[in-house]
C-alpha cells in the first residue's frame, strides 16, 4: 500500500476500530537486533514529537494516511508471508487501536513495536520486542533544521517570504524538547518487555547524553539493561547521508561497548517508500 497523500490526518476518522495507516508492506527489518528478518510493516501516521531528521516525515511533519479498519489491517498482514510484524510510525502507541491490532496478531506473529518511548501500552499488551528510540537533544527542530521535503507550499509561503522553516520549528521546538524523554515510561517498557534502546547518533557530541540517559534508565528500572541492548544507529535518510556518519558511529560503538546497528534498507533501497 503506497503512501496516501490524498487523505490527511485532519480528516474525520470513520466509525469503528480504525487506524491512520501510512504504509503497509513486506520487506526486511532494516535496523536493530532483528536486522535482515523478513517482516510486514504497518506504519501508522501521527506523532507526538517532531525530530528534524525524521525519516518518515510523512507521518509527522506532513502526515498522510488512509483510514483502515483493524479487521482489514489484520487481513492484509496475514496475507503476506512474513511471520514477523512490525508496528511503527510515526508513533503507533498514541493510537488506542494499535493495541487492539497487536492483540489480534499475537497468536500467529512475532510482534515488534517501534516507539519513541514516551507512551506505555496498557498492561498485558502482547509485544515480543519493543524497539525504543529515545530522542536526544540533537533531534530538536530549529528554524534551520526542518525536513525540506515535509514543507508544503503553504508552509514555505505562509508569510509570503518562504520562511515556513521558522514557523514550523517555532511551533514544535518547545513541545518536542519538553516531551522527548520520559524516564518512568522508559523504565516501565524495559521492565515489561524484551527491549532494545536504539539511539540515532549524529556524532560524538551525542554520547554524553546517551550514556547519562542509559544510566538514568538503569537506575529507574528493576531489571538489568545490558550494553548489548543499547544500540547506536547512524543518522541518515539516504545512502549519501549515512556515508557521512556510519564510520564514526561504528567507532563509537566499539569505544563505548554498545552495539552498532546498520540501516540496511537505506543501503539497499536508499530513501524509497515501502522499504
Amino acid at each position: 500500500m503506497p503512501v496516501t497523500s490524498e487523505v490527511h490526518a485532519t480528516d474525520a476518522a470513520p466509525e469503528g476500530s480504525v487506524l491512520p495507516v501510512n504504509e503497509l508492506f513486506a520487506s526486511l527489518q532494516g535496523e536493530g537486533r532483528l536486522v535482515g528478518v523478513p517482516s510486514t510493516f504497518v506504519r501508522t501516521s501521527g506523532c507526538n514529537l517532531r525530530c528534524w531528521f525524521c525519516d518518515s516525515y510523512h507521518t509527522s511533519w506532513d502526515p498522510t494516511h488512509a483510514w483502515m479498519a483493524v479487521d482489514e489491517i489484520v487481513e492484509e498482514v496475514r496475507a503476506r508471508d512474513p511471520d514477523h510484524a512490525v508496528l511503527t510510525g510515526g508513533e503507533p502507541t498514541i493510537h488506542e487501536e494499535s493495541f487492539e491490532l497487536l492483540d489480534r496478531l499475537a497468536d500467529d506473529h512475532h510482534l515488534t513495536v517501534e516507539t519513541n518511548g514516551t507512551v506505555v501500552p496498557p498492561e498485558g499488551t502482547p509485544i515480543d520486542l519493543v524497539s525504543i528510540s529515545p530522542k536526544l537533544a540533537s533531534s530538536t527542530p530549529t528554524p534551520e533544521r526542518v525536513p525540506e521535503a515535509a514543507l508544503g507550499a503553504d508552509d514555505r509561503d505562509r508569510d509570503g517570504g518562504g520562511d515556513g522553516h521558522v514557523d514550523l520549528a517555532d511551533d514544535w521546538a518547545d513541545r518536542h524538547e519538553a516531551n522527548r524523554i520520559d524516564i518512568n515510561a522508559l523504565a516501565t517498557l524495559v521492565e515489561r518487555y524484551e527491549s532494545q534502546l536504539k539511539f540515532v547518533v549524529t556524532g560524538r557530541d551525542d554520547m554524553a547524553e546517551i550514556t547519562e540517559l542509559v544510566d538514568r534508565v538503569r537506575d529507574a528500572a528493576s531489571v538489568d539493561v545490558p550494553n548489548d541492548e543499547v544500540l547506536l544507529m547512524p543518522e541518515g535518510r539516504t545512502r549519501e547521508q549515512l556515508a557521512g556518519t556510519r564510520e564514526t558511529v561504528a567507532e563509537l560503538a566499539v569505544e563505548y561497548g554498545f552495539r552498532y546497528t546498520p540501516r540496511i534498507h537505506v543501503d539497499i533501497w536508499n530513501d524509497a517508500p515501502e522499504t
